[in-house]
């Protein structure tokens, strides 16, 4: 009986010790996620985000402290020409140049096609929740994402007015709106094929 009694502190300490380091420790190694080098392509869309001054957004209090000073703006579930989907990897904030163009789209794409909106599916992340989307989804970036300076959004190019499935007419007048804006120097943009979306990175013009 008293060697029952005294091993089970040292069972209890072990446990408790393991659970702690686990809380402690971050999913993420920032060393190694600034080893990744972008893409020719992406980065225009990283430079241009880090000429906002913001830093790069490692958990939700870094997020919290751009919130707090008034540098992110909140972005509306719902607004002329878009609406943002349910977000769980990615937060309804960005810098408030971002936003301003992100309503600027979605006005123009609304106005020429009579009305139809677009989908937003994803906006500022963090690295915490890029980690945690990279489980789920192998394709989200090892690297730094522009979506981490809360200066990027991404928009549906399979959803639109609600429905999912692809829509060849208005895909089309989407991407007009956004070169557009691309051939006024507002805006960076890529096509992703993977994920069915434009990637959408705005410039500090």
């Amino acid at each position: 009986m008293k060697k029952f009694l005294l091993i089970i502190p040292v069972i209890f300490s072990h446990s408790f010790h393991g659970q702690k380091s686990a809380k402690s420790s971050s999913c993420y190694d920032l060393t190694e996620v600034l080893k990744v080098e972008p893409t020719p392509l992406y980065k225009p869309h990283l430079d241009a985000s880090k000429s906002f001054n913001v830093k790069i957004l490692k958990t939700t209090g870094t997020v919290q402290k751009y919130i707090n000073s008034g540098k992110f703006h909140s972005v509306n579930k719902k607004g002329k020409g878009y609406k943002v989907q349910k977000l769980d990897y990615s937060r309804a904030w960005l810098v408030s140049k971002a936003y301003l163009n992100l309503e600027r789209i979605g006005s123009r794409f609304s106005k020429n096609t009579g009305g139809a909106y677009f989908t937003v599916t994803s906006i500022t992340r963090t690295l915490e929740d890029q980690c945690k989307l990279r489980k789920v989804n192998s394709n989200a970036s090892l690297g730094i994402s522009s979506h981490n300076y809360g200066n990027s959004f991404d928009i549906s190019y399979v959803r639109f007015n609600g429905i999912h499935r692809p829509n060849p007419k208005l895909e089309l007048a989407l991407e007009k709106v956004l070169k557009y804006y691309y051939d006024a120097g507002r805006i960076y943009y890529i096509k992703e094929k993977q994920q069915s979306c434009f990637h959408v990175t705005v410039r500090n013009y």
